[in-house]
């Protein structure tokens, strides 16, 4: 199943709720404000990298680029195109979004 965060980690309680209910295996793609979760050396940066043992974590390049962000993505954070998003989503049989 791919997972879509949309909400920044520190506004909305989304990526958490993702986080617990992502079984292994999933994938989970931020987007939008949702990239922030990626932000390397934030207060979410622990649970994300113990997240990344079980779940694969994507994050969409052009909004971690119009955040300003794109050059502090935790390490393992496999950084996606508008292409790569469609793929991501043509190969799960699911999608849940988490707003």
């Amino acid at each position: 199943m791919l997972h879509t965060v949309n909400k920044s980690p520190f506004e909305k309680d989304s990526f958490k709720s993702c986080l617990n209910c992502a079984a292994d295996g999933s994938a989970i793609l931020l987007i939008e404000d949702g990239v922030y979760a990626a932000l390397n050396g934030s207060s979410v940066a622990t649970k994300v990298k113990e997240a990344m043992g079980k779940v694969t974590i994507y994050a969409l390049g052009p909004d971690l680029d119009a955040r300003g962000i794109a050059d502090k993505v935790i390490d393992g954070i496999k950084v996606v195109d508008y292409a790569g998003f469609v793929d991501l989503a043509a190969e799960n049989d699911k999608v849940q979004s988490w707003l």
